[in-house]
Protein backbone atom coordinates (compact mmCIF):
# COMPACT_ATOMS: atom_id res chain seq x y z
CA UNK A 1 0.00 0.00 0.00
CA UNK A 2 0.99 3.71 -1.03
CA UNK A 3 1.13 6.29 2.05
CA UNK A 4 0.72 9.52 1.67
CA UNK A 5 0.09 12.65 3.54
CA UNK A 6 -2.89 14.07 4.70
CA UNK A 7 -3.87 15.69 2.19
CA UNK A 8 -6.30 19.02 1.79
CA UNK A 9 -9.46 17.43 2.22
CA UNK A 10 -8.97 15.05 5.10
CA UNK A 11 -7.54 18.46 7.54
CA UNK A 12 -9.29 18.56 10.76
CA UNK A 13 -9.84 22.59 10.49
CA UNK A 14 -10.04 22.93 14.34
CA UNK A 15 -6.88 21.45 14.37
CA UNK A 16 -4.97 24.00 12.41
CA UNK A 17 -7.02 26.69 14.08
CA UNK A 18 -5.15 24.74 17.51
CA UNK A 19 -1.87 24.93 15.69
CA UNK A 20 -1.98 28.49 15.19
CA UNK A 21 -2.93 29.67 18.38
CA UNK A 22 -0.28 27.69 20.06
CA UNK A 23 1.92 29.66 17.72
CA UNK A 24 0.85 32.95 19.26
CA UNK A 25 1.02 31.62 22.38
CA UNK A 26 4.54 30.38 21.91
CA UNK A 27 5.69 33.45 20.16
CA UNK A 28 4.32 35.85 23.35
CA UNK A 29 6.64 33.94 25.37
CA UNK A 30 9.84 33.31 23.56
CA UNK A 31 10.22 37.07 22.28
CA UNK A 32 11.66 37.42 25.91
CA UNK A 33 14.13 35.58 25.05
CA UNK A 34 15.61 37.57 21.86
CA UNK A 35 15.39 40.89 23.86
CA UNK A 36 16.46 40.12 27.16
CA UNK A 37 19.62 38.08 28.59
CA UNK A 38 17.74 34.75 29.00
CA UNK A 39 18.19 31.61 30.27
CA UNK A 40 20.50 33.63 32.61
CA UNK A 41 17.75 35.61 34.09
CA UNK A 42 14.70 34.98 36.52
CA UNK A 43 12.19 37.49 34.78
CA UNK A 44 10.08 37.21 37.65
CA UNK A 45 12.53 39.26 39.37
CA UNK A 46 13.94 40.95 36.40
CA UNK A 47 11.36 43.85 35.77
CA UNK A 48 11.77 47.42 38.02
CA UNK A 49 9.13 49.23 36.04
CA UNK A 50 5.82 48.68 37.33
CA UNK A 51 4.40 48.33 33.65
CA UNK A 52 6.83 45.64 32.95
CA UNK A 53 5.77 43.82 36.02
CA UNK A 54 1.85 44.23 35.24
CA UNK A 55 2.74 43.04 31.64
CA UNK A 56 4.60 40.32 32.64
CA UNK A 57 3.10 39.18 34.92
CA UNK A 58 -0.10 38.97 33.20
CA UNK A 59 1.32 37.23 30.25
CA UNK A 60 2.85 34.65 32.82
CA UNK A 61 -1.09 33.57 33.97
CA UNK A 62 -2.51 33.73 30.44
CA UNK A 63 0.46 32.62 28.37
CA UNK A 64 3.77 31.43 29.95
CA UNK A 65 3.60 27.22 30.51
CA UNK A 66 0.36 26.65 28.81
CA UNK A 67 0.95 26.76 25.05
CA UNK A 68 4.05 24.60 24.52
CA UNK A 69 1.62 21.67 26.61
CA UNK A 70 -1.45 22.64 23.86
CA UNK A 71 1.19 22.54 20.93
CA UNK A 72 2.80 18.97 22.48
CA UNK A 73 -1.04 17.60 22.65
CA UNK A 74 -0.91 18.80 19.37
CA UNK A 75 2.03 16.94 18.28
CA UNK A 76 1.00 13.44 19.84
CA UNK A 77 -2.56 13.90 17.97
CA UNK A 78 -0.79 14.35 14.50
CA UNK A 79 0.99 11.34 15.15
CA UNK A 80 -1.49 9.33 16.25
CA UNK A 81 -3.53 9.87 13.82
CA UNK A 82 -0.61 9.18 10.87
CA UNK A 83 -0.22 5.67 13.18
CA UNK A 84 -4.06 4.84 12.43
CA UNK A 85 -3.40 5.70 8.92
CA UNK A 86 -1.14 4.04 8.35
CA UNK A 87 -2.74 0.62 10.02
CA UNK A 88 -5.52 1.32 7.60
CA UNK A 89 -3.23 1.53 4.54
CA UNK A 90 -1.61 -1.37 5.59
CA UNK A 91 1.64 1.06 5.50
CA UNK A 92 5.37 0.72 7.40
CA UNK A 93 4.10 3.74 10.31
CA UNK A 94 7.73 2.92 12.04
CA UNK A 95 9.65 3.87 8.93
CA UNK A 96 8.14 6.66 7.93
CA UNK A 97 7.69 8.12 11.09
CA UNK A 98 11.38 7.93 12.37
CA UNK A 99 12.74 9.29 9.16
CA UNK A 100 10.15 12.39 9.78
CA UNK A 101 11.65 12.70 12.89
CA UNK A 102 14.86 12.56 12.05
CA UNK A 103 14.68 15.16 9.52
CA UNK A 104 12.69 17.87 12.28
CA UNK A 105 15.65 17.06 14.31
CA UNK A 106 17.88 17.77 11.93
CA UNK A 107 15.70 21.46 11.23
CA UNK A 108 15.54 21.63 14.94
CA UNK A 109 19.44 21.59 15.24
CA UNK A 110 19.96 24.21 12.49
CA UNK A 111 17.42 26.39 13.89
CA UNK A 112 19.39 25.91 17.72
CA UNK A 113 22.86 26.69 16.20
CA UNK A 114 22.13 29.02 13.82
CA UNK A 115 19.35 31.13 14.31
CA UNK A 116 18.34 30.82 17.80
CA UNK A 117 18.83 28.68 20.83
CA UNK A 118 15.37 28.34 22.16
CA UNK A 119 14.82 25.45 20.05
CA UNK A 120 12.36 23.29 20.46
CA UNK A 121 12.36 21.02 17.48
CA UNK A 122 14.99 19.01 18.91
CA UNK A 123 12.78 17.82 22.31
CA UNK A 124 10.22 17.22 20.35
CA UNK A 125 11.66 14.89 17.63
CA UNK A 126 13.69 13.60 20.81
CA UNK A 127 9.86 12.78 22.60
CA UNK A 128 8.46 12.26 19.46
CA UNK A 129 11.20 9.14 19.10
CA UNK A 130 9.24 7.45 22.59
CA UNK A 131 6.26 8.38 21.81
CA UNK A 132 6.00 6.16 18.72
CA UNK A 133 7.08 3.28 20.47
CA UNK A 134 3.53 3.69 22.69
CA UNK A 135 1.30 4.40 20.11
CA UNK A 136 0.10 0.80 19.18
CA UNK A 137 -1.66 1.14 22.60
CA UNK A 138 -5.10 2.07 23.26
CA UNK A 139 -6.57 5.47 24.31
CA UNK A 140 -6.79 4.04 28.40
CA UNK A 141 -3.35 2.90 28.54
CA UNK A 142 -1.54 5.88 26.81
CA UNK A 143 -3.47 8.17 29.21
CA UNK A 144 -2.40 5.84 32.07
CA UNK A 145 1.34 6.24 30.44
CA UNK A 146 1.43 9.80 30.17
CA UNK A 147 0.03 10.54 33.91
CA UNK A 148 2.29 8.05 35.30
CA UNK A 149 5.47 9.72 33.57
CA UNK A 150 4.23 12.58 34.79
CA UNK A 151 2.86 11.74 38.09
CA UNK A 152 6.50 10.88 38.90
CA UNK A 153 7.99 13.85 38.45
CA UNK A 154 5.37 15.50 40.61
CA UNK A 155 6.11 13.72 43.32
CA UNK A 156 9.58 13.63 43.04
CA UNK A 157 9.16 17.45 43.12
CA UNK A 158 6.42 17.89 45.08
CA UNK A 159 8.21 15.65 48.22
CA UNK A 160 11.36 17.21 48.09
CA UNK A 161 9.38 20.58 48.89
CA UNK A 162 7.85 18.67 51.90
CA UNK A 163 10.74 17.01 52.82
CA UNK A 164 13.42 20.20 52.55
CA UNK A 165 10.62 22.21 54.25
CA UNK A 166 10.74 25.08 50.78
CA UNK A 167 7.40 24.39 50.11
CA UNK A 168 5.81 27.88 52.43
CA UNK A 169 9.51 29.07 51.90
CA UNK A 170 8.96 32.46 49.41
CA UNK A 171 11.21 32.45 46.22
CA UNK A 172 14.44 33.64 47.11
CA UNK A 173 16.06 35.82 43.76
CA UNK A 174 18.19 33.34 42.11
CA UNK A 175 21.91 34.10 41.96
CA UNK A 176 23.24 35.64 39.04
CA UNK A 177 26.48 35.96 36.87
CA UNK A 178 27.01 39.73 36.23
CA UNK A 179 29.53 38.71 34.10
CA UNK A 180 27.33 36.02 31.88
CA UNK A 181 24.65 38.55 31.49
CA UNK A 182 26.48 41.26 30.41
CA UNK A 183 28.56 39.03 27.80
CA UNK A 184 24.77 38.16 26.31
CA UNK A 185 24.26 41.87 26.34
CA UNK A 186 26.97 42.82 24.29
CA UNK A 187 26.90 40.04 22.04
CA UNK A 188 23.34 40.24 20.78
CA UNK A 189 22.93 43.83 21.47
CA UNK A 190 26.40 45.61 19.65
CA UNK A 191 28.15 42.06 18.37
CA UNK A 192 28.84 40.95 15.42
CA UNK A 193 26.94 37.88 13.74
CA UNK A 194 29.84 36.02 14.74
CA UNK A 195 29.44 37.22 18.07
CA UNK A 196 25.65 36.30 18.45
CA UNK A 197 26.93 32.40 17.42
CA UNK A 198 29.31 31.95 19.87
CA UNK A 199 26.85 33.27 22.66
CA UNK A 200 24.39 31.11 20.99
CA UNK A 201 26.34 28.18 21.83
CA UNK A 202 26.96 29.09 25.17
CA UNK A 203 22.70 29.72 25.60
CA UNK A 204 22.64 26.60 23.78
CA UNK A 205 24.49 24.57 26.49
CA UNK A 206 21.99 25.83 29.40
CA UNK A 207 18.62 24.95 26.76
CA UNK A 208 20.41 21.70 25.80
CA UNK A 209 21.79 20.58 28.87
CA UNK A 210 21.10 16.83 30.42
CA UNK A 211 18.51 18.52 32.97
CA UNK A 212 16.60 19.83 30.20
CA UNK A 213 16.39 16.40 28.13
CA UNK A 214 14.92 14.60 31.30
CA UNK A 215 12.74 17.20 32.08
CA UNK A 216 10.96 16.72 28.38
CA UNK A 217 10.72 13.49 28.86
CA UNK A 218 8.94 14.03 32.28
CA UNK A 219 6.35 16.66 30.62
CA UNK A 220 6.66 16.91 26.73
CA UNK A 221 6.42 13.48 26.67
CA UNK A 222 3.23 13.01 28.57
CA UNK A 223 1.32 15.85 27.03
CA UNK A 224 2.23 14.23 23.60
CA UNK A 225 0.66 11.07 24.62
CA UNK A 226 -2.30 12.66 26.22
CA UNK A 227 -2.89 14.27 22.79
CA UNK A 228 -2.23 10.67 21.14
CA UNK A 229 -5.25 9.19 23.31
CA UNK A 230 -7.53 12.08 22.09
CA UNK A 231 -6.39 10.86 18.43
CA UNK A 232 -7.80 7.77 19.33
CA UNK A 233 -10.89 8.87 20.92
CA UNK A 234 -11.49 11.33 17.82
CA UNK A 235 -12.17 13.63 20.46
CA UNK A 236 -11.80 16.82 18.00
CA UNK A 237 -13.52 15.49 15.30
CA UNK A 238 -15.95 14.54 17.20
CA UNK A 239 -16.30 17.46 19.02
CA UNK A 240 -20.38 18.85 17.89
CA UNK A 241 -20.93 15.32 19.00
CA UNK A 242 -19.12 15.93 22.24
CA UNK A 243 -19.96 19.25 22.97
CA UNK A 244 -21.26 18.51 26.40
CA UNK A 245 -18.04 17.16 27.40
CA UNK A 246 -16.07 20.29 25.54
CA UNK A 247 -17.96 22.46 27.17
CA UNK A 248 -17.80 21.32 31.49
CA UNK A 249 -14.43 20.72 30.26
CA UNK A 250 -13.56 24.83 29.25
CA UNK A 251 -15.25 25.66 32.52
CA UNK A 252 -13.34 23.17 34.85
CA UNK A 253 -9.81 23.68 33.36
CA UNK A 254 -10.06 27.18 32.91
CA UNK A 255 -10.79 27.93 36.18
CA UNK A 256 -9.07 25.42 37.90
CA UNK A 257 -5.76 26.51 35.21
CA UNK A 258 -6.55 30.24 35.82
CA UNK A 259 -6.34 29.85 39.90
CA UNK A 260 -2.99 27.89 40.15
CA UNK A 261 -1.51 30.29 37.84
CA UNK A 262 -2.70 33.28 39.56
CA UNK A 263 -1.64 31.35 43.05
CA UNK A 264 2.07 33.06 43.31
CA UNK A 265 0.26 36.13 42.35
CA UNK A 266 -2.73 35.96 45.15
CA UNK A 267 -0.52 34.41 48.19
CA UNK A 268 2.57 35.39 47.88
CA UNK A 269 5.21 33.42 45.38
CA UNK A 270 6.53 30.15 47.18
CA UNK A 271 8.52 27.06 45.52
CA UNK A 272 5.68 25.12 45.71
CA UNK A 273 2.59 27.81 43.81
CA UNK A 274 5.82 28.62 41.52
CA UNK A 275 6.10 25.21 40.78
CA UNK A 276 2.59 24.09 41.01
CA UNK A 277 1.59 27.37 38.45
CA UNK A 278 4.19 26.02 36.03
CA UNK A 279 4.00 21.74 36.18
CA UNK A 280 0.14 21.71 36.73
CA UNK A 281 -1.53 25.07 36.18
CA UNK A 282 0.08 25.15 33.12
CA UNK A 283 -1.12 22.21 31.25
CA UNK A 284 -4.46 22.66 33.34
CA UNK A 285 -5.09 25.98 31.39
CA UNK A 286 -4.14 24.18 28.00
CA UNK A 287 -6.64 22.27 28.08
CA UNK A 288 -8.64 25.00 28.98
CA UNK A 289 -7.90 26.53 26.16
CA UNK A 290 -8.07 23.45 23.93
CA UNK A 291 -11.85 22.79 24.80
CA UNK A 292 -12.53 26.73 24.84
CA UNK A 293 -11.29 26.98 21.28
CA UNK A 294 -13.04 24.08 19.89
CA UNK A 295 -16.55 25.21 21.41
CA UNK A 296 -15.75 28.45 19.52
CA UNK A 297 -15.67 26.74 16.40
CA UNK A 298 -18.66 24.91 16.69
CA UNK A 299 -20.47 28.19 16.08
CA UNK A 300 -20.20 28.68 11.99
CA UNK A 301 -19.43 32.26 11.94
CA UNK A 302 -16.39 31.85 14.48
CA UNK A 303 -14.85 29.08 12.68
CA UNK A 304 -14.92 31.40 9.26
CA UNK A 305 -13.74 34.30 11.54
CA UNK A 306 -10.84 31.80 12.48
CA UNK A 307 -10.18 30.32 8.83
CA UNK A 308 -6.94 32.76 8.65
CA UNK A 309 -5.34 31.36 11.73
CA UNK A 310 -6.12 27.66 10.51
CA UNK A 311 -3.89 28.44 7.61
CA UNK A 312 -1.04 29.71 9.87
CA UNK A 313 -1.55 26.65 11.60
CA UNK A 314 -1.10 24.25 8.14
CA UNK A 315 2.26 26.08 7.52
CA UNK A 316 3.30 25.86 11.85
CA UNK A 317 6.77 24.57 10.90
CA UNK A 318 7.39 27.31 8.50
CA UNK A 319 5.92 30.02 10.78
CA UNK A 320 7.99 29.51 13.98
CA UNK A 321 11.09 29.31 11.70
CA UNK A 322 10.32 32.38 10.59
CA UNK A 323 9.53 33.84 13.64
CA UNK A 324 12.99 33.54 14.69
CA UNK A 325 14.45 34.58 12.06
CA UNK A 326 12.58 37.74 11.88
CA UNK A 327 13.16 38.26 15.63
CA UNK A 328 17.08 37.69 15.51
CA UNK A 329 16.85 40.51 12.18
CA UNK A 330 14.88 43.19 14.84
CA UNK A 331 16.67 42.38 17.91
CA UNK A 332 20.13 41.79 16.91
CA UNK A 333 22.94 43.99 16.27
CA UNK A 334 24.01 42.70 12.68
CA UNK A 335 20.00 43.68 12.18
CA UNK A 336 17.86 46.60 13.42
CA UNK A 337 19.90 46.56 16.84
CA UNK A 338 16.33 47.06 18.97
CA UNK A 339 18.07 44.25 21.65
CA UNK A 340 17.62 45.40 25.29
CA UNK A 341 15.84 48.29 23.82
CA UNK A 342 11.75 47.46 24.57
CA UNK A 343 10.17 47.24 27.23
CA UNK A 344 7.49 44.55 27.67
CA UNK A 345 4.79 46.15 26.60
CA UNK A 346 6.49 46.98 23.18
CA UNK A 347 7.54 43.46 22.94
CA UNK A 348 4.44 42.17 23.54
CA UNK A 349 2.99 44.25 20.21
CA UNK A 350 5.66 43.86 18.30
CA UNK A 351 5.43 39.81 18.89
CA UNK A 352 1.01 40.13 18.01
CA UNK A 353 2.30 42.71 15.02
CA UNK A 354 4.32 39.49 13.83
CA UNK A 355 2.00 37.33 14.29
CA UNK A 356 -0.87 39.31 12.21
CA UNK A 357 1.90 39.56 9.33
CA UNK A 358 2.13 35.91 9.21
CA UNK A 359 -1.48 34.94 9.01
CA UNK A 360 -1.90 37.50 5.92
CA UNK A 361 1.38 35.73 4.59
CA UNK A 362 -0.23 32.04 5.13
CA UNK A 363 -3.05 33.23 3.73
CA UNK A 364 -1.25 34.77 0.51
CA UNK A 365 0.78 31.62 0.35
CA UNK A 366 -2.38 29.09 0.33
CA UNK A 367 -3.63 31.02 -2.57
CA UNK A 368 -1.36 29.67 -4.83
CA UNK A 369 0.49 26.72 -2.58
CA UNK A 370 -0.88 24.27 -1.11
CA UNK A 371 1.50 23.77 1.83
CA UNK A 372 4.31 25.86 3.66
CA UNK A 373 7.45 26.26 1.91
CA UNK A 374 9.25 23.90 5.09
CA UNK A 375 6.02 21.56 5.10
CA UNK A 376 6.80 20.84 1.43
CA UNK A 377 10.20 20.19 2.16
CA UNK A 378 10.03 17.89 5.25
CA UNK A 379 7.17 15.68 2.69
CA UNK A 380 9.44 15.51 -0.38
CA UNK A 381 12.28 14.23 2.03
CA UNK A 382 10.25 11.83 4.30
CA UNK A 383 8.17 10.60 0.99
CA UNK A 384 10.72 10.14 -1.23
CA UNK A 385 11.02 6.19 -1.49
CA UNK A 386 8.54 5.22 0.42
CA UNK A 387 5.74 6.52 -1.61
CA UNK A 388 6.38 2.61 -3.72
CA UNK A 389 6.69 0.65 -0.50
CA UNK A 390 4.54 -2.12 -0.01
Amino acid sequence: MNFQPTSLNERVDSLDILRGFSLLGILLVNIFAFYLPMPHVDLGNWFTEAKDIIWHQTLDIYVQSSFYPLFSMLFGYGMAMQFMKAKQTGSNFYKFSSKRLIIILIIGLIHAFFIWWGDILTMYAFCGFFLILFLRFGSGWLLTFAFVINGLMQLFFIGIFALSGMANMEVEPLAVDIQTINNAITAYGIGSWTDAFVQRLKDLSVQMSIAMWISALMTILPYMLIGAAAAKWRLVERSKELKGFWLILTIICLTAGLFVKSAPYLFGRTYLLDYLKVYVGGPILAIGYTSAILCLCMVPVVRKILKPIAKAGRMSLTIYIMQSIILSIIFYNFGFGLYGEVDVPMGTMIALALFVIQVIFAELWFTRFKQGPLEWAVKKLTYRNLSSEK
